[in-house]
């Protein structure tokens, strides 16, 4: 019997010129991103606008054939809606409220076609697709040589873990890891919640502390980690904060306020994914993905090396 530990390397070691990667990817943010591109808009046959499906699609595809990437294993998280348990505890995080009805009509599509194309689809309903792809980054990262979780999202970066769990930024073409991060932000990943709390985030609806901005609220944290961690006398802070005494008369009178926007903006890692790693390994189209291009318009995209 191969020890536990030879177990997890037998696996490390089985792809990707010895070393196995898993990619996870934020599906929302990549069907936003292909309803905003530039590119020409599309309509199916039955005349449904699906321009963010198709880049959606198009996108993975490309991801799939990207040889540096060398993709075996991969899931793709949604927000479906974009409500999670958080708006119980915060009226005022975000929600579907504003998403054009052209994008927000392609939910359920989009994740169809996702599994068409022979993916792990992760529907998120009372979590987010953050917390799906926290929590995968956490299960998978002892098993794989590394996690690779595209997007650029701030609040990602609290999931990273020296060069076992980094962030892939495929617009800009960059990689970021615990040093890139670190360089970024001035803080550890396990302060981003902190981060957030206090300089709030117009993304998600949290506004934070009233006068806190980034090169404070790091300058903090830098030193302190935590925001309970933070002294409420603006006396005890480091010298190169400014306006110490105002800033922390802010924090007294809004602290519970920013506990609560920490903890909106930490990332779960428990969600209760069912697939195990071998799961996750990309095998090709299901016996649907021909169907799929037909309905779509797209019937040579049934040879996934014709997608462009």
């Amino acid at each position: 019997m191969i020890p536990r530990s030879g177990k997890r390397e037998t696996l490390r070691k089985s792809c990707y010129g010895g070393a196995m990667r898993v990619h996870l990817v934020d599906g929302t943010f990549e069907l936003y991103r292909a309803h905003f591109a530039p590119r020409p808009g599309h309509r199916a046959p039955d005349g449904r606008d699906i321009k963010a499906t198709v880049g959606l699609v198009a996108s993975l595809a490309a991801l799939l054939r990207d040889p540096e990437e060398g993709v075996t294993h991969l899931a793709v998280a949604f927000d479906n809606p974009i409500r999670s348990f958080r708006n119980d505890l915060f009226p005022a995080y975000k929600s579907d409220e504003g998403v054009p009805p052209e994008l927000r009509s392609q939910f359920d599509s989009a994740e169809r076609a996702v599994a068409a194309l022979g993916v792990v689809v992760w529907s998120m309903r009372e979590f987010e697709a953050d917390d799906a792809l926290a929590t995968a980054a956490r299960r998978f990262s002892g098993a794989a040589e590394q996690v690779r979780i595209l997007s650029p999202d701030k609040d990602l970066g609290q999931c990273l873990r020296a060069d076992t769990v980094v962030q892939v930024d495929r617009i800009r073409r960059k990689t970021i890891d615990l040093d890139a991060f670190r360089v970024r932000w001035g803080i550890e990943p396990t302060s981003m919640p902190d981060l957030l709390a206090l300089v709030g985030d117009s993304a998600d609806g949290l506004p934070g502390v009233p006068g806190f901005g980034l090169k404070t609220a790091a300058a903090l944290l830098a030193r302190y980690v935590h925001l309970d961690e933070i002294p409420l006398d603006g006396t005890a802070w480091p010298s190169e904060v400014r306006g110490a005494k105002r800033l922390s008369a802010a924090l007294r009178e809004h602290l519970e306020a920013a506990r609560l926007y920490r903890r909106l903006a930490t990332l779960r890692d428990d969600v209760p994914l069912e697939e195990d790693l071998e799961v996750l390994r990309y095998r090709g189209p299901s016996a649907g993905w021909a169907q799929w291009c037909e309905e779509t318009g797209r019937p040579e995209w049934r040879d996934l090396a014709s997608m462009r």
